[in-house]
């Protein structure tokens, strides 16, 4: 008998104090959710990532006509983009939009946020007419801001009765411009119309973060500084501007995004400009693929516009995850 309880005792004995792992059922709940994300996961996998494999793989075939050839081709496409004049004066145009965007946006944001964070009056009127241009879409802006920078009507005509005369988006001179192989680097004219009315549409959208961190930036760190016998300019230069750090970054991963893939404003605008002027990237596509047929090329042309950017948007999210974690 004693034998049988010490082999009993030794058999329970390593198990005791050791916690088994309860297996999870599935339960309605979770069958529930499934049913509702699954939907959504087969559809992002086919026509998200699905066709962006597609088009990634057209543009290493030799399909520019009407018929369909899938012919391995290579980096041709690719090489053909680089060395085109046109896709060199986008590359130009597409950077030199990208940097004015962003700068006037975020200067544009900072300080409207500011000014409305003074708590005047009327604030919520104010609010409502800057973010009211974010509520347009980006063609009915190309299209007004074409009309108000027309040399023949708008600004221009009042420009002309007293005595100056700027030809705005349609002027091809490159300022501060110096020549590498066949493109002329700088600064076009034209461009300067475009970035205008994106900033002007885009900075509600600037206003709106910047308010946001400011509002929530405690006074105690104010009233401490104005203690301390800082200036208000001391007090915006030195603590909320880099306070609002974080927001900044935000916004230029945000304008980047648009700046880096934008076409219905500058389609809707100038279209690609004289001498290329205005043109970028998305309407060199528009025009190669569904006007020339050259699917090939114009999927290079996509592929090029979605590495740009991902150069921006995925150190972004890596750095979100792991503030988040």
């Amino acid at each position: 008998m004693e034998q049988v309880i010490a082999k009993e005792t030794q058999t329970a004995g390593p198990s005791i104090g050791i916690p088994r792992k309860k297996k999870r059922k599935l339960t309605k709940d979770h069958l529930l959710v499934l049913a509702f994300i699954t939907p959504s996961i087969l559809f992002i996998t086919v026509f998200v990532y699905g066709f962006i494999g597609w088009t990634g793989y057209v543009s290493l075939s030799n399909w520019n006509s009407l018929v369909p050839d899938f012919s391995y081709a290579g980096l041709k496409n690719y090489q053909f983009l680089f060395n085109d004049f046109r896709f060199q004066a986008d590359l130009r145009n597409t950077l030199i939009f990208t940097v004015l965007f962003i700068g006037a946006s975020i200067v544009t944001g900072q300080f409207l946020a500011v000014l409305l964070d003074q708590k005047i009056k009327g604030e919520s009127l104010f609010r409502n007419i800057f973010f009211f241009p974010m509520a347009l879409s980006f063609v009915v802006t190309g299209v007004v801001w074409q009309w108000l920078l027309n040399p023949s009507t708008g600004v221009n005509l009042f420009m002309k009765k007293i005595g100056l005369d700027s030809r705005w988006y349609t002027d091809t001179n490159i300022l501060a411009g110096f020549q590498w192989g066949k493109i002329e680097f700088g600064i076009p004219v034209a461009i300067i119309a475009v970035v205008i009315a994106a900033v002007w549409q885009m900075t509600g959208f600037s206003v709106a973060m910047y308010l946001a961190g400011l509002r929530g930036i405690p006074d105690e760190v104010r009233e401490a500084a104005r203690m301390d016998g800082a200036s208000e300019f001391q007090i915006y230069r030195k603590i909320i501007l880099p306070l609002l750090r974080p927001i900044t970054v935000s916004v230029v991963i945000i304008m980047a995004h648009i700046s880096l893939k934008i076409f219905d404003l500058i389609y809707a605008m100038t279209g690609s400009g004289a001498n290329f002027v205005t043109d970028v990237p998305g309407v060199y596509m528009f025009e190669t693929t569904f006007r020339g047929n050259y699917y090939a090329n114009g999927a290079a042309i996509a592929i090029i516009m979605l590495i740009s950017v991902a150069i921006f948007i995925v150190p972004y999210l890596i750095s979100s995850r792991k503030g988040e974690s």
